[in-house]
């Protein structure tokens, strides 16, 4: 929260009791609003609660869910403390506790009372807190309480405290409310038990929660600025927020399955590298003249602290809380075995699994329900990926005044492959919904049209934005690693690398059968070529990937055993992700690099190994698939090379270890030449600006 004390123009206040408010409601409920508030930083939270500080500090230390307060309203008003140094405010409790006889003597004059019973395990401040049954409550009691100077409060059909006589937590607030100039207006208290009653009759903005007890709902004053929720607990305080619209909507959302950062053993960890999807999006959202927020999936049976956001240079973050179970059968398998075999164009992997299919969509309708609820009217929306396929016609329906657009960083399959989804149609007239789709090549954008030539409806409009790397950043780091002095070439050595993830559309079984042959046919090669795979697994539970796995390690023993030697073995095999400065230096140290993928979206990676080759004047060799976009960008200068021809995967590995030096120094500036994509930032900008100009209605859009 804020950490600002004094008021601003924009300043707003939410104040809220713990018990049943803050604390009460769904998961759901209560991650929306953390959510909310997280975003908002004009908005100031209060604690107003019967507990006393130890007891709030426990829970912040404890509960992820609960927002961080500004300040805290303890002991039911007798405390004020400053949350941020959690120092109690003298000068206010001071005048709140004028005339407090002390606890010793509050006790010792209420022993008379046996149907009292004090709650000897709270830790209590300026206060007696009993234990007192409904009809305990007499005026034999009370008036032994005000006979000591005190007032009192009783809530919850339980629980008997012993004030100071001005002490409730109306009075902390109003008095803390003039020492840091809120107005009324910018108040908005929220509660449930009886000893809150004081904080509505203030005459600022209220929420009184549905699960309230009756008798606050009975004795809070008639006034259009109280709203009688229809909602429990932390989801009757988002309604009287969007009474108010304090939270702020968003003019853009960005809709991915990932946040840009991950929550791995207790620490949020930002990526490492500058390039994906992932670091562009963050580096381009910062920009908060976009009025944006990122939309995301949290994995979890219990959510995280808040995540790093725009105080600390990141995009706002919006997190969609979803069970493990949920969230394996929507990605690890109606993601990864349907889905993504269509897009690798490997139909005859598709698996159909109804049951994980049902949590494709309910993911998927969650996901647009949570976008709509932070998108401002006519806002715009940015998808990616498949993994959202069915957000846009869930989102339309809820939200038609949005303009949404979606960016496939996959390759999109021919029509005919398309077709072969189980859920084709459901797919395709969702799709239909999309104002703008995005693609890396021509050929998926043609793809992409294709499957609406038998439709209703016009496809949606279609650019093809190809994403670029940060060259600036992947040089200063090559040149860091290594300073700027031409590097020598050892004449008989060569270095080969692949850097990739898991996955049979990368061909990596393909490449060790390749490099057998090689080395099979030609002895000369042995001991002198070594071949790094840089592979790291896929999240644990995905299981589309465990065949290429096995029969990866089983390729990579064999082609060891047969052509290894005590001082050489011809794979290097690395199965785990690397910090990108560590990539950088493999690429420095690969004479080849080597892409095979049987379809790849655009391929980043070699967009790296050139970029650092010729940011330290290095000569290198790139061999590229013809499946892979960049392919189509950089025309005839790689080595271009099919994977489904075995024979060719062998012909043009020979080629690239027996090219010169001399023809390697001309290759590598042949690439970095060609190399003429955006910088993903613009990259970004550019397709924003593209979906909002999508807006305009297509002749016989629905």
């Amino acid at each position: 929260m804020s950490a600002h004390a004094g008021s601003t123009p924009d300043r707003r206040v939410l104040v809220a009791d713990l018990d049943g408010t803050l604390l009460g409601g769904g998961p759901h409920h209560r991650q929306r609003l953390l959510d909310v508030l997280n975003q908002e930083p004009d908005i100031t939270v209060v604690f107003a609660t019967g507990r006393g500080l130890p007891s709030v500090r426990a829970l912040l230390r404890d509960d992820p869910l609960l927002p961080r307060p500004r300040w805290i309203i303890a002991d039911v008003g007798s405390s004020v403390i400053d949350a941020e140094h959690m120092a109690h405010v003298r000068a206010l409790e001071t005048r709140l506790r004028a005339g407090w006889p002390g606890a010793r003597r509050v006790r010792a004059a209420l022993d008379r009372f046996p149907c009292l019973t004090y709650q000897e395990q709270v830790l209590q401040d300026g206060r007696c807190s009993y234990y007192l049954d409904p009809d305990d409550l007499s005026g034999e009691l009370t008036e032994a309480v005000e006979e000591l100077g005190c007032s009192w409060s009783y809530a919850s059909g339980r629980y008997f405290d012993v004030l100071p006589a001005r002490a409730d937590k109306g009075r902390a607030l109003r008095l803390l409310a003039h020492m840091l100039g809120w107005p009324h207006r910018s108040v908005l208290v929220a509660g449930d038990s009886l000893n809150d009653l004081s904080l509505f009759r203030l005459g600022t903005h209220g929420v009184v929660v549905a699960n309230a007890e009756p008798a606050l709902t009975a004795r809070t004053p008639p006034d259009d600025r109280v709203l009688h929720a229809r909602s429990e607990g932390a989801a009757a305080v988002l309604e009287g927020l969007e009474r108010l619209r304090w939270p702020r909507r968003r003019s853009l959302v960005v809709g991915y399955h990932r946040p840009p950062v991950r929550w791995v053993d207790g620490v949020w960890h930002e990526p490492s590298s500058p390039n994906g999807v992932l670091p562009t999006l963050r580096a381009a959202l910062t920009d908060e003249r976009l009025g944006a927020v990122w939309a995301a999936v949290h994995v979890g049976e219990t959510p995280p602290p808040p995540p790093p956001g725009p105080a600390t240079g990141g995009p706002a973050l919006s997190l969609l809380p979803l069970p493990p179970d949920r969230w394996a059968g929507y990605f690890h398998r109606a993601c990864k075995e349907t889905l993504w075999p269509a897009l690798m164009s490997r139909p005859d992997l598709i698996r159909d699994h109804p049951a994980d299919w049902a949590d494709y969509e309910a993911v998927n309708t969650s996901f647009a329900r949570h976008i709509a609820s932070v998108a401002e009217r006519g806002a715009t929306v940015w998808l990616h990926d498949y993994n959202l396929w069915l957000v846009p016609a869930a989102l339309k329906a809820d939200r038609p005044d949005v303009t949404i657009g979606l960016f496939h960083h996959t390759p999109f399959p021919a029509p005919d492959v398309f077709r072969r989804l189980p859920a084709a149609d459901q797919l395709r007239d969702s799709l239909a919904r999309l104002d703008w789709a995005g693609f890396h090549t021509p050929d998926c954008a043609d793809n992409f049209r294709r499957i609406f030539a038998d439709a209703e409806v016009p496809a949606p409009h279609v650019g093809v934005h190809p994403l670029g790397i940060d060259r600036s950043a992947v040089a200063r780091l090559a040149r860091a690693r290594t300073g700027t002095r031409p590097h020598r070439e050892d004449r008989d050595a060569r270095s080969v690398l692949s850097v990739e993830r898991l996955d049979y559309a990368k061909a990596p079984v393909h490449k060790i059968r390749a490099l057998d042959t090689l080395l099979a046919e030609e002895p000369a090669l042995r001991e002198k070529v070594r071949y790094r795979l840089i592979c790291p697994p896929p999240e644990p539970g995905i299981r589309a990937y465990d065949a290429t796995l096995t029969e990866l390690q089983d390729a990579i023993t064999g082609v060891n055993r047969r052509w290894g030697s005590p001082h050489w073995q011809p794979v290097d095999y690395i199965p785990r992700n690397l910090d990108f400065a560590a990539v950088v230096g493999h690429y420095l140290e690969a004479d080849v690099f080597w892409v095979t993928s049987l379809a790849d979206g655009m391929n980043l990676t070699a967009q790296e190994y050139i970029s650092a080759r010729h940011a330290t004047r290095r000569p290198g060799v790139l061999i590229l698939s013809r499946y892979a976009g960049v392919a189509q960008h950089l025309g005839t200068a790689p080595l271009l090379t099919d994977p489904l021809q075995p024979l060719d995967l062998v012909d043009t590995l020979r080629t690239a270890l027996t090219m010169p030096l001399g023809e390697r120094a001309e290759h590598l500036t042949r690439l970095a030449s060609l190399l003429r994509t955006p910088d993903p930032t613009d990259w970004a900008r550019t397709v924003i600006s593209a979906i909002r100009a999508s807006a305009a209605p297509r002749p016989g859009a629905r």
